[in-house]
């Protein structure tokens, strides 16, 4: 992908263009009450050098001070060197605790039984198996796990059930991957790091626009009249988009569905958890 050098050149579609001061206090309000409400002080956070992790990072360091934010830095054998360094310039511009820890010797562990899985596979494994680091050190911190996953890849379900689209707290999951984009601008998330080509770096040489097939703007406009206008199949070809291109978002946003719900649970009582029984994540305090 061709990332713009500059700003001016990454002129946001206007509807989906953010007002970064408020947002931002919007996001810091909601990182400190839902942290601290819950008997909380602390996060952790899995930092892989990418924008999305880099920015919540960044909230939650504002919010709660850099002492109470640790940075785990989980990289695998062949795990481009550029998101570790990427990921070791925002602990050192934010100041935060952290820890490196390769996961390459469990992960190969594990597929030295499996040597025919294919990539996906393993980027799953090597998704999930970050995760249980993170929420053992969770445990061991007394910290929640603050999620990185945004608006677009939640939608599309770009990311791994129970990996790296779990966590406690999300502070970006209403933000589109574009205003991800704007609100890292603003608050001074490394230039290198908004501007290079997005990737979970799960295998070599992988980004997340090849993988999907088209590109974050692109799909993020369709998804505002999609999800924010509800438009109609006839209303979002009358705004130009491609009836191919609207069949294939759309079946991601209808498939993916089951990855933001909890587990369905078979009905036998009169107040069945997650349907009848359903309170605030703090109720009772």
């Amino acid at each position: 992908m061709s990332v713009p050098a500059n700003r001016t050149e990454r002129a946001e579609f206007l509807p989906l263009a953010i007002n970064p001061a408020l947002v931002e206090r919007i996001l810091l309000g909601f990182i400190q009450d839902e942290v601290r409400k819950v008997g909380f002080q602390r996060v952790v956070i899995g930092l892989s050098g990418g924008v999305d992790s880099s920015l919540a990072a960044t909230l939650a360091a504002r919010a709660l001070g850099p002492s109470n934010v640790k940075g785990l830095l989980m990289p695998y054998r062949l795990s481009d060197p550029r998101s570790q360094s990427d990921a070791e310039a925002v602990v050192r511009q934010l100041g935060i605790e952290h820890e490196l820890i390769d996961i390459s010797p469990q992960i190969d562990a594990y597929f030295a039984r499996y040597p025919d899985a294919e990539q996906a596979r393993r980027g799953n494994k090597m998704a999930r198996e970050r995760m249980t680091i993170l929420y053992d050190h969770s445990w061991g911190w007394q910290a929640l796990v603050l999620g990185t996953s945004n608006k677009t890849e939640l939608l599309l379900g770009y990311g791994t059930i129970y990996g790296d689209m779990a966590s406690a707290v999300n502070p970006i999951g209403d933000l589109y991957k574009t205003q991800v984009w704007q609100l890292s601008d603003a608050l001074g998330v490394p230039t290198a790091i908004v501007q290079k080509a997005p990737s979970a770096d799960l295998w070599a040489g992988q980004t997340d626009e090849v993988e999907l097939g088209f590109q974050y703007r692109e799909v993020d406009r369709l998804l505002y009249y999609l999800i924010e206008r509800r438009y109609s199949i006839a209303e979002l070809e009358r705004e130009g988009f491609a009836r191919p291109f609207i069949d294939v978002v759309m079946g991601k946003v209808r498939d993916s569905q089951y990855k933001r719900r909890l587990p369905v649970i078979a009905k036998l009582s009169s107040r069945t958890i997650d349907r009848d029984f359903r309170y605030p994540r703090d109720w009772g305090h």
